[in-house]
């Protein structure tokens, strides 16, 4: 008999690593070709791990809820001496991520080519913390000589607090520039000399405030994604002032030439044409009025983007939300939006996304107005600088302005809603925005051709 290594699959060019989820199989349990192994989740998004080989499991050597990096063997299948099966090492029990993969993702990082250089650097992160750190970032860690005491005091974006590499990374560069601000002091603060004043002590942290349970009261844990979702939202706003800017808009031809195509529309495409991928359209002809919109920040560098990236903002049955992204939105035309749009939907609403199809998002559209709701102030979807709300459309008399004077009329009007991150993005350049995507809005021709 033969040993297989399963490894953790590749999922997508900006995924590294994921979390196991559950394990539908167990040690001794005999396994056909494609059948499911495990459950993993990366992000938001949950998928399934068949296997490439017939066998019998014979060691899992990972637990549910650890996080494993891509490329990383997490378990053994045990299978006829015909088959092809690598051969299993200590060292790939041991390690969660081969050396050289480790270099490859490594090698990825902007800024830190001078850390695979280094071969020969001392490993400072040592065993004794109850805080998880990945291979990646105790790899980092090491070569810039960062204890593991200071390591414990960086806070962490990923889940449940997690360390992430860019957290790191953002660490190092605010280090070398004088304005880290780990979540605890590193060590104590030596006794103020008469040379150099003492300097206020920052207050402690806030604790959270008790919370009365009565007795009919129901206790409810979050689950995995409101977890991730929490966390996400809160280092949103600790990390980005939000401002939000509002524009009412008449997009009464543009109910109306939906209305006038819909019914042709789905006969000849079979797909349904909802108002989303118009609102998309617009939002990416603004962008490109507006560039410096579709950016992100990195301590003190404004990062340009190339690409035009929309997330959509879709809730799911469970009342979770999930943003699939649309790459190279600008690329397409409103018959490609809509059949993107549609489809990413469908699969979000089935738990059918891949992992890749979540990420590189460089601009998010929420539609609040499916619910109802007339506006709304959303929180930025990091590492994005801004997140559009649109409102629902509701009839209500309007003034127009005619050859023949003022006129009241009824008219389909709807609200937008832009939050910007003010460190990079004013008033001027957030109002402006808003106010073009209303513009294409507003000036639909209901002559148009699809």
């Amino acid at each position: 008999m033969a040993q297989y290594e399963l490894l953790l699959p590749k999922m997508g060019e900006s995924v590294a690593e994921a979390t196991i989820i559950k394990w539908l199989k167990q040690p001794g349990d005999m396994i056909e070709l494609d059948d499911t192994i495990l459950e993993i989740a990366t992000d938001k998004v949950d998928s399934e791990v068949p296997s490439p080989i017939a066998g019998k499991l014979i060691k899992q050597l990972f637990n549910e809820d650890e996080v494993v990096q891509v490329g990383a063997v997490i378990a053994i299948i045990e299978t006829d001496a015909n088959a092809a099966a690598t051969p299993v090492t200590e060292k790939a029990i041991e390690t969660a991520v081969p050396e050289e993969h480790a270099e490859a993702v490594l090698a990825q990082i902007p800024g830190t080519e001078q850390l695979l250089s280094n071969e020969n650097a001392e490993e400072v992160v040592a065993a004794g913390s109850d805080r998880f750190y990945s291979p990646l970032v105790k790899n980092i860690a090491a070569q810039e000589n960062i204890e593991l005491k200071e390591l414990d005091g960086i806070i962490g974006t990923g889940a449940e607090g997690r360390l992430t590499k860019d957290d790191l990374l953002n660490y190092i560069q605010q280090k070398g520039a004088g304005t880290a601000k780990p979540a605890s002091a590193a060590a104590p603060a030596a006794a103020p000399t008469p040379a150099s004043p003492t300097k206020p002590i920052a207050p402690a942290a806030k604790a959270t405030p008790a919370v009365s349970v009565s007795g009919g009261d129901e206790i409810i844990e979050m689950d995995r994604m409101r977890r991730l979702i929490a966390d996400h939202m809160v280092m949103s706003v600790q990390n980005a002032p939000h401002v939000t800017s509002f524009v009412e808009a008449d997009v009464t031809n543009m109910v109306m030439w939906r209305e006038k195509v819909k019914r042709n529309f789905e006969k000849r495409e079979n797909e349904k044409i909802t108002f989303t991928p118009i609102f998309i359209e617009a939002v990416t002809k603004a962008i490109k009025d507006f560039p410096m919109i579709n950016v992100s920040v990195n301590g003190t560098q404004i990062i340009k983007k190339r690409d035009i990236n929309i997330g959509m903002a879709a809730a799911l049955p469970s009342g979770n939300l999930i943003v699939p992204v649309i790459k190279n939105a600008d690329q397409m035309n409103l018959l490609g939006l809509t059949k993107s749009v549609n489809d990413l939907a469908v699969r979000a609403r089935n738990s059918k996304l891949k992992p890749d199809e979540t990420q590189g998002g460089t601009f998010t559209l929420t539609n609040v107005g499916s619910f109802g709701n007339v506006m709304g102030t959303p929180i930025i979807n990091q590492p994005q600088v801004a997140i559009l709300a649109v409102g629902a459309i509701k009839k209500k008399p309007a003034v127009l302005e005619t050859e023949y004077g003022d006129v009241i009329a009824i008219r389909h009007m709807m609200f937008l809603s832009l939050s910007y991150d003010h460190r990079v993005v004013d008033g001027s350049l957030g109002g402006s925005f808003v106010r073009r995507v209303a513009d294409y809005l507003e000036n639909w021709d209901v002559n148009r051709e699809i």
